[in-house]
């Protein structure tokens, strides 16, 4: 780890590969490096780094559309441009990831050049997932073209899957180059089968998005994903430590004991987890095992586990006072938790869904294939491990354990709900199923009167461009620019 903050001081604003003006206007600090003095090895982890903060800073909004938190007191969030998302990808990774890859170029060091490549398909991914048509094929030409055109999301799509199918040929093959990963890779420590995982599971989660637009089968699917993650040794995630800590316990935990504002949980997920949604058979199981493990309490009177209203100014459901807010030491809210962005148990729900729809399953039908059961009990088990939590009983509960021919998809998405919490990507299975209650049991929109604008009682589905893109290059971007309630490519009928 010390590695990694070392190069993270060596992070360079490329200019030659950014997307509007703004970025050039910057003055280089004397001593910095240039391109051609740093090696290959310097630019991995400033890319790597950014990569995960701008998931993190994606679900700061987009976990309270999706109701894991609220803001203090209850509050909803408003329209959001996400432009920390958009400064982590546009100013600090891509520039890198293309320096990587010229440079892997010149030294044949495919292996690599690879790892690039999916690192740039996850973040051209989040990008069009989040503002639909976005800057690609123009977007690293730097001063020769300030102005850069944007890309639609199909575009966008065909280029992620051509990105993890050249990585995944490219880690299949010999690299006879002596340059290798090391301990700049934040995430799996320059193991290359794990990044080979990583690709499959990616071009599985990605091609299951464009499945309800009728551009790929679940078949197709599955078998991208019986080649990805094996186990929660293969989780795609980057630690802190408690020299720099988690920007999540800062803001949840740090944040709250100062008296300065922080989130709370949302009774969406409270509600999933303490029987209220999913009433448990067994008088021994009060809540979800893992509850603890994202929240606690607050009063010490009380003995409810109550989230709060999203939007409802500090109620719960039941129009008594919510109670639960973040617990410190939390699996993500402790200084080293890590930042998850993908893992072993999504990928067993993306099975299980792909099984389930390709078995004819609908939003209300029942009944599944032998091997999506299987997927949905396995990815039970793995999340109560990831969590460190005793999953027997709860596995056993007949409300979770309901068989073959009971299951329904809503069981799937609560369970991949629970276990994605804080993950970005909950915002793109609400779009996909049009925030449906049958599929997310108990969903509602917040409140309108816990939130101002104009779109109050609907639900986003899109960030809008940030204003610094805007200001830099309104001519084009005023082509794309839709109300933060507009479906993007692959969420529109």
């Amino acid at each position: 780890m010390k590695t990694y903050y070392k190069l993270i001081c060596l992070i360079l604003l490329l200019g030659s590969i950014s997307c509007s003006e703004e970025y050039f206007d910057v003055n280089t600090p004397s001593g910095t490096a240039t391109k051609d003095q740093l090696r290959i090895n310097d630019l991995l982890a400033p890319a790597i780094f950014h990569t995960v903060e701008g998931q993190y800073s994606a679900e700061l909004t987009f976990g309270n559309y999706t109701q894991y938190f609220v803001g203090q007191g209850g509050t909803a969030a408003d329209e959001t441009t996400a432009s920390g998302l958009w400064t982590n990808i546009y100013l600090y990774v891509l520039p890198n990831l293309e320096v990587i890859k010229q440079k892997a170029e010149a030294a044949g060091a495919t292996h690599y050049g690879a790892v690039a490549d999916i690192l740039k398909a996850i973040n051209i991914g989040i990008a069009t997932d989040t503002w639909d048509y976005i800057p690609l094929s123009e977007a690293s030409m730097g001063d020769d073209n300030l102005f850069p055109a944007f890309d639609s999301q199909e575009e966008a799509y065909n280029t992620i899957i051509s990105l993890l199918d050249g990585a995944i040929a490219a880690l299949q093959e010999p690299d006879d180059s002596p340059i290798t990963l090391g301990s700049e890779d934040l995430i799996y420590h320059g193991d290359l089968d794990k990044w080979l995982k990583a690709a499959y599971s990616f071009k599985a989660r990605y091609q299951l998005h464009l499945v309800n637009k009728g551009v790929v089968s679940p078949q197709e699917v599955l078998a991208s994903a019986e080649n990805g993650f094996t186990s929660n040794a293969d989780d795609f995630q980057m630690f802190y430590n408690d020299r720099n800590i988690n920007p999540r316990y800062s803001l949840e935990i740090l944040s709250r004991n100062t008296g300065n504002y922080h989130n709370d949980l949302a009774s969406q997920i409270v509600s999933m987890m303490n029987g209220d949604y999913y009433p448990f058979q067994s008088t021994d199981l009060e809540i979800d095992p893992r509850l603890p493990v994202f929240g606690v309490i607050d009063n010490p009177d009380d003995t409810e586990w109550k989230g709060y209203v999203s939007g409802g100014g500090g109620v719960a459901p039941d129009g008594t006072p919510a109670n639960v807010q973040f617990v410190d030491g939390g699996y993500y809210t402790r200084v080293d938790a890590p930042i998850v962005v993908m893992t072993y148990a999504e990928l067993e729900f993306i099975k299980a869904e792909a099984e389930f729809l390709a078995n004819g399953g609908t939003t209300t039908s029942s009944g599944t294939t032998p091997e999506g059961y299987a997927d949905y009990i396995e990815g039970i088990q793995a999340s109560m491990e990831k969590y460190g939590v005793d999953g027997s009983a709860y596995l056993s509960d007949p409300s979770i354990d309901v068989g073959v021919d009971n299951l329904m998809l809503n069981y799937i998405m609560k369970e991949k709900y629970i276990h994605n919490f804080l993950n970005p990507e909950t915002f793109v299975d609400f779009r996909r199923y049009d925030f449906s209650d049958d599929v997310f049991t108990g969903l509602s929109v917040a409140k309108e009167e816990g939130r101002s604008g104009d779109y109050a009682g609907m639900w986003f589905r899109r960030a809008t461009y940030p204003s610094s893109e805007i200001n830099r290059n309104g001519d084009v971007v005023s082509q794309y620019q839709e109300t933060p309630v507009t479906p993007v490519w692959w969420d529109a009928e």
